[in-house]
């Protein structure tokens, strides 16, 4: 079965050009989208017409690839989502997008392959951000919950002549017992390491 899918960005403009041609393709249903525009994250129809179709039976039909995204990125991953989905996609006036065609197959392989190359350097990246900014000293990861100055006087009271308890170090410094604990687990861990 073929589901239309039109998309307009104004209540203003008339989506009955897109409707007619998608009729004409042979859409037995079609769903649309007034007042949303293509950069929109969420189209609440295109949802409806994804959700509506079966999978490894259904075509979604556009008049258009830009009524789906305006970016490359956007168009990428709704692709991707019909090709996990096992649903075909075809586009009136790009017709060699066509997944029930070799040559249109060929073309949804090549948006996979982009959204791969696009992932992998996303990672790449962030990657080399981490790095650069833990290079001038950016500390990442949940902050301590124990300061070190609070962690010299925990030791000192644990340790010193007259050993206080944990949890009275914890309601004298204002921090949880658990953050006593995880310092001397690490403080301990340390230690064992320089030791190897």
């Amino acid at each position: 079965m073929l589901i239309g899918y039109a998309r307009v960005s104004t209540f203003d403009q008339q989506s009955r050009l897109q409707i007619e041609a998608l009729e004409e393709a042979g859409c037995g249903k079609i769903f649309t989208d007034e007042g949303v525009s293509g950069a929109a994250v969420f189209k609440p129809k295109l949802m409806e017409a994804i959700a509506y179709a079966r999978p490894g039976e259904d075509t979604l039909v556009v008049w258009k690839l830009d009524r789906l995204s305006r970016s490359m990125h956007g168009l990428i991953e709704t692709v991707q989502g019909l090709k996990e989905r096992e649903i075909g996609l075809r586009s009136l006036k790009e017709s060699i997008i066509d997944t029930t065609t070799a040559a249109g197959n060929l073309i949804f392989q090549i948006f996979g392959a982009f959204a791969e190359f696009e992932r992998g350097t996303n990672h790449e990246r962030t990657m080399a951000s981490i790095a650069a900014a833990q290079r001038v000293g950016t500390r990442f990861g949940r902050p301590p919950s124990i300061s070190d100055a609070q962690w010299v006087e925990a030791k000192r009271l644990l340790h010193g002549p007259d050993p206080s308890s944990i949890a009275g170090v914890a309601t004298l410094l204002g921090v949880s017992r658990q953050a006593i604990y995880r310092r001397l687990a690490s403080d301990k861990a340390r230690a064992a390491a320089c030791d190897v």
